[in-house]
C-alpha cells in the first residue's frame, strides 16, 4: 500500500482529491482573515491562500517562517499571526479549511508538510529576526506538530527553514522538482525532507544560532538504545530496530510525535502509543504476541519498547507465494497453496480468540499486521495502537483498507469483519475494492470457491459477515460480466462515465485521476485532461469542445513547468495540434525550449525521449525541417547518454515511462524516417539497458527487479514496457540481441492475477503488449482473453457507464496512466489493433 493515497481520500467517496473547503463557514479559515480592501492581493493555490501587500517585492528564495498549529487552537493562532501580518506588510499563506488541517496531520499524510499551518515570506534576514521575536510572544504557550523540516525557534510553534519564495524548477532523477538558485545561478532541488538542512552556500543568521544548538543538544546517554535501523514512518512517527544498551537485547522501538499522526478522533500518535503499551501489559503472555518493555520520553518524541518479533508481513508472504500471479499456474499448485494458507488463516484466527479472552479488541487486522515465519509459517500479531477494552465502546479511528469494518461493526465485530477479509484476501487479494464497490463481495467470493479447493460453504460464510447490514443486496453485474461482452457496448460505456465525471467549473482538474495530478496539474497527457480527450479521439473519434476550452484556458492561466510528454508541456502540445489547436500548440513548444535545454533525463514519460517523439511527430506531420533537427539533436544527446549510462539502481526504472525503453522507441522512428541502420543499434542497446534491470522469475519469466525481493511486469515501469518495445524493433531487426529476450518478456504477461485494472501498471497494458506480437500463438491469444475476462474484477458502474479504479484501488480514476481512458485505449488497441499509446505502431488488423 503507497500511503500517499490515503491522504486524498477524505474528500470524496469515489474520486481522489485534496481536501477542500466544505461549504460550511465553520470550515473555512478564510472567512477569519479578511484581506484589507486596498494594497493587498489574496488568491489561492490548491489547498493554500496567499495574501501579498502589492508595494512589496519579495526574492526568489530566503528563509521562510512555518506556523504549527493543532486543532483546537487553529483559529487562534491565524489571527494572531493574521494581524500582524497585515499590520507589517509581511505576505503569506495559510491553509483554507480545518479539514486540510486535520489531512494534513493524519497518520499516513506525508511527514515533510506535518504541522505545517502557515508559511511567512519575510523580505530579508532583519525583518525574519524582528518577526520571530514578535511572534513568539504573541504565540507563546500555543501547542502544535513538529516541523519536521524546519529549525525551531524557541519552544514555541514557530520554524524556520531557507528554501524558494517563488516557483522555480530543475530535474532530480527524471523528475522535476522546486529549486533554489545558488549564487553562480545555478538550479539545485529545494530539499523538503523531514530533516532541517541549509544548503551549503547558505551561511545560518547569527541570531538562530542558540536554536541550533538546542536543537542538536541533548545527551546521547538519554536514549537507552542503539537504533540499527528504520523499518515503517508514518506522520506519527517512526518504527525502528533497535539493540538495548544495558544488554543487547534486540527490540523494535515505536516512537510518538506529539500533536502528530491524528486519526479521525483527533486522537494524536502519542496516546495511541500510552493505549498501545496498556493493552500489550493486558495481552502478556500470549504467544506471538509482543512483550511490552518500557515507554519512555526522549526530548519530546514519545517511545515504546517492545519484543522483536521474527518473520515477514503477510502481505510480503502472499507476493512470495500466491500461485495466480505465476504463468501455467498447475491444480497441484493451487490445492498446495489453499492448504497452507486456510492453515495459516486458522492460526490467525486463534490468536484472535486468545486476544478476545482478555477482553481487548485488536481493531486493525490486517496483511501487514500479520507476520509469517519459518517454514511452519508460525503467527504473530503487531501493532496493537487501535487496539481497546471492549467494554469502552470505541470503535477504532483508523483502519486498513479494504479489512477495515463499516460504522455498524462494534466490539469483537470489528476483528470478526477483518477476519472475514483476511478469509477473502489470501486467495483473492482485491478486498480494498469492497469500500469502493460493495457490490463486487458476491462475485470476488464465488471466484475464490471456484477457483481454489476450499470447503463447501466458505464463499457463503464470507459474503453472510461481510455484506451491508439494512441494506437490499445490488448487483455488480455489467456487461463485462457475460460470457461474449459487447465491446462495443463496454467502450461506449466507458466513454459515458469519462464524460459523466467531467467537472468544467473547476480551475485544477477536468477529469478525475491519480494523485499525481496534484503533483504535475490536471492538463497532462497521463494524469489530466489531455490524455482523456486523445483517447476519446483516438478510439471513438469524439470532440468536445467545451472541454478542450477547458484544456486551453488551464494551460494558459498555469502554463506547465514540465516539458516531459506524460506530465508536462510536450504532451499537451501534442494533443492540441492533434485536434486541431496549431498555434496554441507551437506557442506552447516555444515556450519549452528553456525547459527542454534544461533536461537530462531519458525517460519518455518526462524526459528526453518523449520530447524528442513529438518533435520527431510534428516533423513528419507539419513537414517541418526545424522539428527534424530538433528531433536529431535530441536523439544524439540521448545516444551519447547511453554511452555513459549510470547502472541499474536499486529500484527500478526499466520500462516504457522511465527506462531505456522511451530513447529506443526514438531510435527506431528515427531509423523509419532516416533509414540509418545506427539508430536500430542504438535501440539495441537501449532495450539491453533496460533488460539489465531484469531477473528471471521462479516460474521463467523475465520481470523487472524492484528492491530486494518485488519483481514488476508492467508497460510503465516492468516487463512489458520493454516488450512494446522490443516488438518494434523486431519488424526491423530480428536478429537484434534484445530480442532474444523476447519469450521471457511475454511470459510475464501471462499471469492470472493482475491487482490494477490500468494500462501503465496494471493488466490492459500486459494484455496489450501481448497483444502487439506479429502471431500471438494460441497461448498468448487464450492469455489475452484471459486478461480480457478479468477485467469484470474491477468495472463499477458509474451514472449509467463503467468506471475503474486506479492505483491502489481506492478510487476511481478516468486517466490514462491508471484509469479509465487508458483501458479505453487499450481495448481499442487489442480487438481493433490501433496504436495504444501516441508513438507506439498499430496493427494492420483486429483480433
Amino acid at each position: 500500500m503507497d500511503i500517499r493515497y490515503e491522504a486524498y481520500c477524505f474528500a470524496d467517496p469515489l474520486f481522489f482529491d485534496e481536501q477542500r473547503e466544505t461549504g460550511d463557514a465553520a470550515d473555512d479559515y478564510a472567512a477569519l482573515l479578511p484581506a484589507p480592501e486596498t494594497g493587498w492581493r489574496a488568491g489561492a493555490r490548491g489547498v493554500w491562500r496567499m495574501l501579498q501587500p502589492l508595494a512589496r517585492n519579495l526574492p526568489l528564495q530566503g528563509w521562510k517562517i512555518h506556523v504549527s498549529a493543532g486543532l483546537s487552537n487553529a483559529e487562534r493562532v491565524l489571527v494572531k499571526v493574521h494581524e500582524h501580518c497585515i499590520e507589517h506588510n509581511v505576505s503569506y499563506k495559510h491553509l483554507r479549511s480545518r479539514g486540510t488541517l486535520l489531512a494534513r496531520n493524519s497518520k499516513y499524510a506525508p511527514r515533510d508538510g506535518s504541522g505545517k499551518l502557515l508559511t511567512l515570506y519575510p523580505a530579508d534576514n532583519n525583518e525574519l529576526e524582528r518577526v520571530l521575536a514578535e511572534l513568539s510572544v504573541k504565540l507563546e504557550g500555543e501547542p502544535g506538530a513538529y516541523i519536521l523540516s524546519d529549525l525551531r525557534y524557541g519552544a514555541g510553534p514557530l520554524y524556520v527553514r531557507y528554501g524558494g519564495f517563488a516557483e522555480q524548477w530543475v530535474e532530480l532523477d527524471g523528475k522535476r522538482v522546486l529549486a533554489v538558485r545558488k549564487p553562480d545561478g545555478t538550479l539545485v532541488p529545494d530539499k523538503r525532507e523531514p530533516t532541517f538542512s541549509v544548503p551549503d552556500w547558505v551561511t545560518i543568521p547569527e541570531f538562530l544560532a542558540p536554536h541550533l544548538a538546542a536543537r542538536k543538544g541533548g545527551d546521547p546517554a538519554q536514549f537507552p538504545y542503539r537504533v540499527k535501523k528504520s523499518l515503517h514512518f508514518s506522520n506519527g512517527g517512526g518504527v525502528y530496530l533497535a539493540d538495548r544498551n544495558a544488554d543487547g537485547e534486540q527490540v523494535v522501538l515505536k516512537e510518538a510525535r506529539p500533536y502528530a499522526g491524528l486519526d479521525r478522533d483527533l486522537i494524536d500518535a502519542v496516546e495511541r502509543l500510552r493505549r498501545e503499551h496498556e493493552v500489550l501489559e493486558r495481552l502478556k503472555g500470549i504467544e506471538g504476541i509482543p512483550t511490552a518493555h518500557d515507554r519512555f520520553t526522549v526530548w519530546e518524541h514519545h517511545f515504546l519498547s517492545m519484543e522483536y518479533m521474527p518473520g515477514v508481513p503477510l502481505g510480503s508472504w502472499l507476493a512470495r507465494n500466491y500461485p495466480l500471479t505465476r504463468r501455467d499456474c498447475t491444480e497441484a499448485d493451487i490445492v498446495a497453496y489453499t492448504k497452507r494458507a486456510l492453515a495459516l488463516v486458522e492460526r490467525v484466527e486463534k490468536m484472535v480468540e486468545a486476544v478476545h479472552d482478555r477482553r481487548i479488541v485488536f481493531g486493525d487486522l490486517h496483511s501487514m499486521n500479520i507476520l509469517v515465519d519459518g517454514d511452519d509459517d508460525a503467527v504473530s500479531l503487531i501493532d496493537f495502537e487501535m487496539a481497546a477494552d471492549v467494554d469502552g465502546g470505541a470503535r477504532p479511528a483508523l483502519g486498513a483498507p479494504g479489512f477495515r469494518a463499516p460504522r455498524d461493526r462494534h466490539g469483537f465485530e470489528v476483528d470478526e469483519y477483518a477476519l472475514a477479509v483476511l478469509k477473502l484476501w489470501i486467495f483473492l487479494p482485491l478486498t480494498t475494492l469492497l469500500e469502493l464497490a460493495p457490490a463486487k463481495l458476491r462475485g470476488l467470493a464465488d471466484f475464490v470457491q471456484r477457483r481454489f479447493d476450499v470447503p463447501e460453504g466458505y464463499a457463503d460464510a464470507i459474503v453472510a459477515e461481510l455484506a451491508p447490514r439494512n441494506a437490499p443486496p445490488r448487483s455488480s453485474e455489467t456487461e463485462l460480466d457475460q460470457d461474449e461482452p459487447d465491446w462495443t457496448l463496454v467502450r461506449k460505456q466507458i466513454t459515458e462515465a469519462i464524460l459523466a465525471s467531467a467537472t468544467p467549473e473547476r480551475t485544477d482538474r477536468l477529469f478525475p485521476g491519480d494523485i499525481e495530478q496534484f503533483r504535475v496539474g490536471g492538463a497532462c497527457f497521463g494524469y489530466g485532461a489531455a490524455g482523456v480527450l486523445h483517447a476519446l479521439n483516438a478510439v471513438n473519434g469524439e470532440r468536445h469542445t467545451d472541454h478542450e476550452k477547458w484544456l486551453l484556458e488551464s494551460v494558459r492561466r498555469d502554463p506547465p513547468g514540465r516539458p516531459g510528454f506524460y506530465d508536462g508541456s510536450y504532451g499537451i502540445a501534442y494533443v492540441l495540434e492533434e485536434l486541431g489547436y496549431r498555434d496554441e500548440a507551437t506557442k506552447m513548444l516555444s515556450a519549452s525550449a528553456t525547459l527542454v535545454e534544461q533536461t537530462t533525463d531519458h525517460g519518455l514519460e518526462g524526459g528526453l525521449s518523449g520530447i524528442g517523439l513529438t518533435q520527431l511527430h510534428f516533423a513528419v506531420k507539419r513537414k517541418d525541417n526545424e522539428f527534424g533537427r530538433q528531433a536529431l539533436a535530441t536523439a544524439v544527446r540521448l545516444a551519447e547518454a547511453l554511452e555513459t549510462a549510470d547502472p541499474p539502481g536499486a529500484f527500478a526504472r526499466a520500462g516504457l515511462l522511465n527506462g531505456w525503453s522511451g530513447p529506443a522507441l526514438l531510435f527506431i522512428r528515427l531509423f523509419e524516417r532516416t533509414r540509418e541502420e545506427g539508430w536500430l543499434s542504438f535501440a539495441d542497446q537501449a532495450l539491453e539497458r533496460d533488460l539489465e534491470e531484469c531477473v528471471e522469475s521462479d516460474d521463467g519469466s523475465l520481470q523487472v527487479r524492484d528492491g530486494e525481493t518485488r519483481t514488476l511486469p508492467y508497460a510503465g515501469v516492468g516487463s512489458a514496457g520493454i516488450l512494446m518495445v522490443a516488438e518494434e524493433l523486431a519488424k526491423h531487426r530480428p536478429d537484434a540481441k534484445a530480442l532474444k529476450s523476447l519469450p521471457g518478456l511475454r511470459e510475464a504477461c501471462r499471469g492470472e492475477f493482475v491487482i490494477h485494472p490500468g494500462l501503465l501498471f496494471g493488466r490492459t497494458g500486459l494484455m496489450t503488449a501481448l497483444a502487439m506480437g506479429a502471431e500471438p500463438d494460441q497461448r498468448v491469444r487464450d492469455t489475452i482473453d484471459l486478461h480480457l475476462s478479468r477485467l469484470a474484477w474491477y468495472a463499477v458502474p458509474y451514472k449509467g457507464g463503467l468506471a475503474f479504479p486506479g492505483n491502489q484501488l481506492l478510487r476511481l480514476s478516468m486517466d490514462v496512466v491508471t484509469g479509465g481512458a487508458g483501458i479505453l485505449l487499450a481495448l481499442a488497441a487489442t480487438l481493433d489493433g490501433k496504436a495504444v499509446l501516441p508513438f507506439l505502431s498499430s496493427r494492420t488488423a483486429g483480433r
